[in-house]
């Protein structure tokens, strides 16, 4: 599950430094001067009159989710939701703002179509619901009459699904779909039509059957890159070229099998798409398809107005934990946002940048979401201006030649055994004793070894511990900042 604020994946809040910088503009820092006056640098639009043609079909700042969790996410191994959660995931995702839900297909048993029913009547405020339907006449009178916004028909296009999956030519899927969304569109509801496996299909089957169902009033047509094999230039060119076949909006639909689903929805994007369909945490069949949350993070970085303006991103966390606990995972450690190591920084050159403005190693701000930044400081890796910062949070008097001299020793002693946020507490707490009551001086590494002994007595790695195996103070790691 996503850590709680104060907690993290087997790293606790006390083992880090929270860095409070609310006050500190998430922006890149100033490199020009005009006037006497520090400026950021100008930002170069790519959208001018001289842009490439297909800038004036991306959709990067106009696009719409589909949430397939409680249908693709279904299908994922360890899944089984009850109505119960089923109606708890919608509110979640309703709250966070997604304008499409989908459904598992009420012809899939008894149970589906009564959970179908269910959901229809919440009455969410600002999502609709859909169903996801073979192409077949059966299907769709079951799905009309559950009270979905929508259908969302599907049939295997490629010569792979035709000869091993449905058995059936171009025509008969051509003369089949006509006549569901025909009966679709009677019933006043949205309704999508969608090749399976549309990668692998012959490009002249796609774009005919595509200007067929547009012709007759498709809400969208759907590409699927059902296996995973597809690449962002193959999506672009896909997608590229089905824009200028189709009117009705388009949707994408990527599995996660080589690691491509965020980069594919992007680039179907970018290329005139208009829907994405996600599922929290990226669960679904196999490997899963395009994760809500990492489509947020690349979203965020393409216009951050746009996404903040749609989504109450900070229910993120909140969705991704239920989720995770139903299907019985962790969220992974470098998990899009949530992971527990999203926002850590630990190299010393890193921490320090990031004190002074977190724009430097940061391209997603935090707070956005309802995160929080941390340094951690309790290792070998740490830099003197990330200890200087947590001192001022503990009201200590200590120099910048203090400070660094009391790194040196965390350093040592890290290089045993990181030191939680409490051990480096304590030592900076003696540190900072022993200097005003003039037992310690800078440089007397021995002499904090014996105040440390003498107020930590229990501590797993006293200085005796890090010395040498003869006795021997072992060799003082170099104090500067760790790229």
């Amino acid at each position: 599950m996503c850590p709680p604020a104060d907690q993290t994946n087997g790293v606790t809040k006390d083992e880090m430094v929270p860095i409070d910088n609310s006050n500190t503009p998430h922006i890149p820092p100033p490199t020009n001067e005009t006037n006497g006056k520090s400026e950021p640098p100008p930002v170069k639009s790519h959208k001018g009159v001289y842009g490439r043609a297909s800038d004036f079909l991306s959709n990067t700042s106009n696009w719409k989710i589909i949430e397939s969790t409680l249908r693709e996410g279904e299908q994922f191994a360890n899944a089984f939701f009850t109505l119960e959660k089923k109606i708890e995931i919608a509110k979640m995702l309703d709250e966070f703002g997604v304008e499409y839900i989908e459904l598992t297909s009420p012809a899939a048993s008894p149970e589906s179509r009564a959970h179908c029913e269910a959901i229809c009547k919440l009455g969410l405020k600002r999502t609709k619901i859909l169903t996801h339907i073979r192409c077949h006449m059966d299907d769709a009178r079951l799905a009309v009459e559950t009270g979905v916004d929508g259908v969302d028909v599907v049939i295997g296009t490629s010569s792979f699904l035709r000869e091993h999956s449905h058995g059936k030519d171009m025509t008969w899927i051509t003369k089949t779909a006509i006549e569901v969304i025909e009966f679709v569109k009677s019933k006043g509801i949205e309704i999508r039509f969608s090749s399976e496996d549309s990668f692998r299909s012959e490009l002249v089957d796609l774009l005919s059957i595509y200007r067929t169902v547009d012709k007759i009033g498709v809400n969208r047509v759907g590409v699927a890159d059902t296996v995973g094999c597809a690449d962002p230039r193959q999506v672009y060119d896909l997608v590229r070229t089905l824009r200028g076949v189709v009117s009705c909006d388009i949707e994408t639909h990527f599995h996660n099998d080589t690691g491509c689903a965020i980069a594919n929805a992007y680039a179907a994007l970018e290329a005139g798409a208009t829907h994405v369909d996600t599922s929290v945490l990226g669960i679904g069949e196999r490997n899963g398809i395009t994760p809500l949350g990492g489509l947020i993070a690349r979203m965020m970085v393409a216009d951050p107005e746009y996404v903040k303006s749609k989504y109450n991103l900070s229910m993120l966390r909140e969705i991704e934990n239920c989720v995770a606990e139903a299907v019985e995972i962790s969220v992974p450690f470098n998990n899009y946002i949530t992971g527990f190591c999203a926002f850590t920084h630990k190299a010393g050159i890193h921490a320090k940048a990031i004190l002074a403005n977190p724009s430097t190693y940061e391209i997603l701000n935090p707070a956005d979401f309802g995160m929080t930044r941390y340094v951690s400081i309790g290792h070998r890796l740490t830099g003197w201006n990330a200890v200087r910062s947590r001192v001022d949070q503990l009201n200590l008097n200590l120099t910048d030649d203090q400070v660094k001299d009391a790194t040196a020793k965390i350093k040592e002693l890290a290089d045993v055994r990181t030191q939680s946020m409490e051990d480096v507490d304590m030592i900076l707490r003696i540190y900072h004793t022993g200097i005003h009551s003039g037992e310690l001086k800078v440089g007397q590494s021995a002499v904090l070894d014996k105040l440390l002994d003498k107020h930590m007595p229990s501590r797993e790695t006293s200085p005796s511990r890090a010395n040498g195996a003869n006795g021997t103070p072992a060799k003082r790691p170099r104090v500067e900042e760790t790229a």
